[in-house]
This record gives structure tokens, sequence and C-alpha cells, in this order.
């Protein structure tokens, strides 16, 4: 059950790099996508890989680590594969090259059988949310998770939704649990009518998941532009380089470095 969208907008803390391992995987918050309030039995598991390492059946712990690490090293190796293949343009400033790069690290994702951005934040929401009994702690857990991964509600929904929840728990007269079908029901209604308010919808989530996964691909594109004007800086300090004109950071070709 699809309980209310976030349509908020994001910051980076932290720009993350390349590769997104789903072992790695650290408490993310949503941008724009579905929040569960189902108990975790009702839900769809993201990757069954993800559910099989949380909960390994008759393996010793060796075996377990074994086969994690050469879970991680395959997916590793198919995404050096890709990257080796694919041309990436670092100019985080032509959206045409951000655009490509996002398409690039799309089938890297793909291949390598990586979580999306929108599925690694679902899977965090469920991984932590899981053993909360109440809608409320939900919710606060929720604004929790929002702040340390760097995003802002803009747009104010986290307090609509409280004021929602307050007045379905005025009107059962008694805090709303997460089994609660007709409870869980009023509230979903609740948040349809916020939803409707700021003009979001379900059916747009594959528009907000992109434009998510172009913020995130133009942040990267910012670090390795950083990264490689630093290096570059580094090499005119050598006396062997002091009279070469360093490249632009766009002509460079990063399969020449993997």
């Amino acid at each position: 059950m699809v309980i209310g969208l976030w349509k908020v907008d994001m910051i980076s803390n932290s720009k993350r790099r390349e590769v997104h391992l789903e072992l790695l995987l650290k408490v993310d918050s949503q941008l724009c996508t579905s929040q569960v309030f189902l108990r975790p039995e009702h839900a769809v598991q993201v990757r069954s890989f993800a559910k099989e390492a949380a909960a390994p059946t008759a393996l010793k712990g060796d075996q377990v680590l074994k086969d994690i690490f050469y879970e991680v090293k395959n997916k590793l190796e198919t995404a050096i594969g890709v990257l080796r293949k694919e041309k990436i343009t670092i100019d985080p400033e032509d959206p045409a090259a951000v655009s490509e790069y996002s398409k690039v690290m799309k089938s890297v994702r793909q291949k390598a059988n990586l979580l999306s951005e929108s599925e690694i934040i679902k899977f965090n929401i469920e991984v932590e949310t899981h053993e909360i009994p109440d809608a409320r702690s939900y919710l606060l857990k929720l604004k929790e998770m929002r702040v340390k991964r760097g995003l802002l509600d803009a747009q104010g929904i986290e307090d609509m939704q409280m004021a929602a929840l307050d007045k379905v728990e005025k009107e059962i007269k008694k805090p709303l649990m997460r089994n609660d079908k007709k409870g869980i029901a009023l509230l979903t209604a609740e948040f349809d009518k916020i939803n409707q308010k700021l003009g979001i919808r379900k059916e747009d989530l594959p528009k907000y998941e992109e434009q998510l996964e172009l913020k995130i691909a133009k942040a990267q594109l910012e670090e390795l532009k950083k990264d490689a004007l630093e290096a570059m800086e580094t090499q005119k300090k050598r006396e062997e380089f002091k009279d070469e004109e360093m490249p632009s950071v766009k002509s460079l070709d990063i399969r020449n470095f993997i």
C-alpha cells in the first residue's frame, strides 16, 4: 500500500561516486518514492540477495563471508566492465553529458544487478522501520532518516502528514497502529488529499525517479571534475610538467584510467 509521496530537493553532504554496491547500503531518505506503512510481512523484498544476506540458512560464518565477498567482487567486475566500454564526458554543466552519464550508470546497475537510488531508499526505509508498531514513530523515523540523508522538506510535507495523523488519532480516539487497517485507510485518504493539493501523482513516480537520478549524476560528475582538477594541479607542481598545458577536464577519457 502506498501512503504519501515526498517531493523535496536533494542536497549532497558527500557526493557519492560511481557505483552503489548494495552490500554497502547506508541509511537513506527519500526524494520521491512510495512509503510503506504495512508490516514487513506484507512487503515485497527488493532483492532476494539482500534478504538472504540478512538471514543466512545453514551456512557457517566463514562460508557466508566468502559468498558475500564473491558476490561483491562479481558485481564490481561487471560494473567496471561496463565503464571500460562507455565514454563519459566530465562536464556537469552540460545537460547532455549529465544525461548520458546517468544512462551509463543505469546500465551499470542493470548489468551488475545493483539497486537504483529509489530501490535503495525503499529498502532502507523497510529495514529501519519494520519493528516500529505505530504510525507516529514511523513518521518520526522517516524524518530522522531524511535529515541524516541531507534532504530538504521544502514544502513542509512532514508537518502536513503529522497534522493528518493528529486528525485521524482524534477521530479513532487512540494512537494509530500500523496493523490497524481501518485507521491506516483513514490516514491514506488524508495523505491522498495532501498529494492532490501539492499536485503529486503516483503515476508521476517514474518522472520523479528520473529527476533524482539526474541530480545524482550531476553531483557525481562534479565530484569527478573536482578530483581531476586537483590531480592536474598537483601534476603542474612537478618540474617535468611545469611547461605543459593541462587539458580540459571534459576532454579526459576515464576509460584510460580504469
